[in-house]
């Protein structure tokens, strides 16, 4: 196949354009650029001025929650308790009795002051099993009929459990509360999880996503991925993490990362530091937030992986968490460095100045998410004055030479890759101006950091993440080219089309 007069992007610096690309079976072909192919009969498809970019690599989605949330109650956006009852009472109506209601995307610094309490949902769900989890999926918020099936046992290491004055369970659940709660009571089963998985990477593709980093590791997504090679029905490429807790299962199986095959494998294992800013338990250096993983348990983790041969990715969002995952790192350098291990925290949203040039110095990548500038402005504004100096510190973070990679953190936000993009070109996905416009990105980083810094993050930047000869042929094509397009018109821009593997799994041409 040539794709022809186009305007190809292969996110190569040495090749910044060419007109035509040439595809055979799964890989690029010959030489990018020219018009010929080793084919006797190729097939030519005519791209009429449209651009093709490799192939969007979310390096940070939760993907089984993700799918099954776009069948669940959305509460994202609303702006009041009331208008967040109707919702809730208006879906509660339409289930059938004995079943559970489930939804997702609640902020209480949305609603004004105050947070919503088991008593908002008693009184539209009546005895109704129902649970709805936050927009950062570090709270819960339960009704009372929820909370009697844990028959009093809520409290965990590392977990929540807001209560009342007189010491009654307000129906939130924080952090390890909130995870273990759902993991015994409120979890689809695996069945409903597959099918929504099945749906969901049809939606994926539609936005030019050919590949992600899955982080849904405690869910059992391993298995639910396996489960989709099985039937072959895989169409996403997915580096799948492992919860730090299954490290001595690895070891006595002699599963290293990246093993597995062309569509699965597994990649790093995961840890959690602090919690949130939405939830309030992102640990700073002022004492406050919620410890989930100490600095001591994070070296002793690294060390482990090392010898099992895992990359160590740490979910870290406050300044102190931060500060305690790069210490770690610094820690146990010896052990993992000689192995050329790539760890990777996740979402540095609040860094204090002095370890912004951390990242570059240990050689410990930066997993970001682009979108959360612009939709946690306000509550940063809110919750971290004073310390804004390193949040969501995109372009200090280049400009030290830290490796910077893109996600979407989905369901948080959308698994969108342009409008993460945009949100790191502009700084803001609405009419405001941007917000610390100091800290925007290139669109090349931008693009770099969702296509070509993920696929090096997994090790496979030899194999995908460019549209170079030799490589995997995994590539979306755009209405427009976003590097000649103005800035205030990015948002206009369309995938058209998805490939994967010299596979046209979206909208295959010709096209209108």
């Amino acid at each position: 196949m040539i794709l022809d007069n186009g305007v190809i992007r292969p996110m190569d610096r040495s090749l910044p354009s060419a007109r035509a690309l040439a595809i055979a079976g799964d890989r690029i072909a010959g030489g990018v650029g020219v018009h010929e192919s080793a084919l006797p009969t190729p097939e030519v498809v005519d791209l009429a001025g449209r651009c093709v970019l490799p192939g969007f690599n979310d390096a940070h989605v939760h993907f089984a929650q993700w799918a099954i949330a776009q069948r669940e109650l959305k509460l994202a956006g609303l702006v009041s308790v009331d208008d967040a009852v109707a919702r809730i009472g208006e879906a509660a109506a339409h289930l059938p009795p004995g079943a559970w209601l489930r939804g997702r995307g609640w902020r209480a610094g949305d609603w004004g002051p105050g947070e919503p309490t088991r008593a908002v949902l008693d009184a539209v769900v009546g005895d109704r099993l129902a649970a709805v989890v936050s927009r950062d999926s570090h709270s819960v918020l339960a009704s009372s009929a929820a909370l009697a099936l844990a028959g009093g046992d809520l409290e965990t290491p590392g977990g929540v459990v807001e209560r009342d004055d007189s010491g009654e369970p307000t129906g939130i659940l924080r952090e390890q509360a909130a995870w273990r709660f759902l993991d015994r009571f409120a979890r689809p089963s695996h069945a409903e999880l597959l099918d929504a998985m099945r749906q969901g990477q049809r939606l994926a593709l539609i936005h030019g996503v050919t590949a992600i980093h899955d982080m849904d590791g405690e869910l059992g997504a391993l298995d639910l991925h396996q489960r989709l090679v099985d039937e072959g029905s895989l169409l996403l490429r997915v580096l799948q993490s492992q919860p730090a807790n299954r490290l001595p299962a690895l070891r006595t199986l002699g599963l290293r990362s990246g093993f597995g095959g062309p569509h699965l494998a597994l990649g790093h294992v995961k840890v959690f530091m602090d919690g949130t800013l939405g939830s309030g338990t992102a640990r700073l250096l002022d004492g406050s937030g919620v410890q989930i993983t100490s600095r001591a348990e994070l070296e002793e983790i690294v060390r482990e992986a090392a010898e099992v041969g895992y990359p160590v990715a740490v979910h870290a969002i406050g300044d102190a968490a931060n500060r305690d995952a790069l210490d770690a790192f610094e820690a146990t350098r010896e052990r993992w460095e000689p192995k050329g291990l790539r760890h990777r925290i996740e979402h540095a949203q609040c860094l204090h100045p002095d370890d912004l040039p951390r990242f570059a110095e240990l050689g410990v990548a930066a997993s970001v998410q682009f979108s959360h500038a612009h939709a946690d402005r306000d509550l940063a504004e809110e919750r971290w004055a004073g310390r804004l100096e390193g949040a969501y510190a995109y372009r200090s973070l280049v400009d030290s030479g830290a490796v910077v990679a893109n996600g979407s953190d989905a369901p948080i936000e959308e698994l969108d890759p342009l409008a993460g993009i945009r949100a790191a070109v502009t700084r803001t996905l609405d009419a405001r101006p941007g917000w610390r416009t100091e800290q925007a990105l290139a669109l090349w980083e931008a693009i770099e950091a969702s296509t070509t810094t993920p696929a090096w993050l997994a090790h496979e930047e030899r194999r995908r993440g460019k549209l170079i000869p030799g490589q995997l042929a995994d590539l979306v094509v755009l209405d427009r080219d976003p590097f000649t397009c103005p800035t205030d018109e990015l948002d206009a821009i369309q995938v058209v089309a998805t490939m994967v593997g010299g596979r046209w799994l979206h909208n295959p041409p010709p096209w209108d």
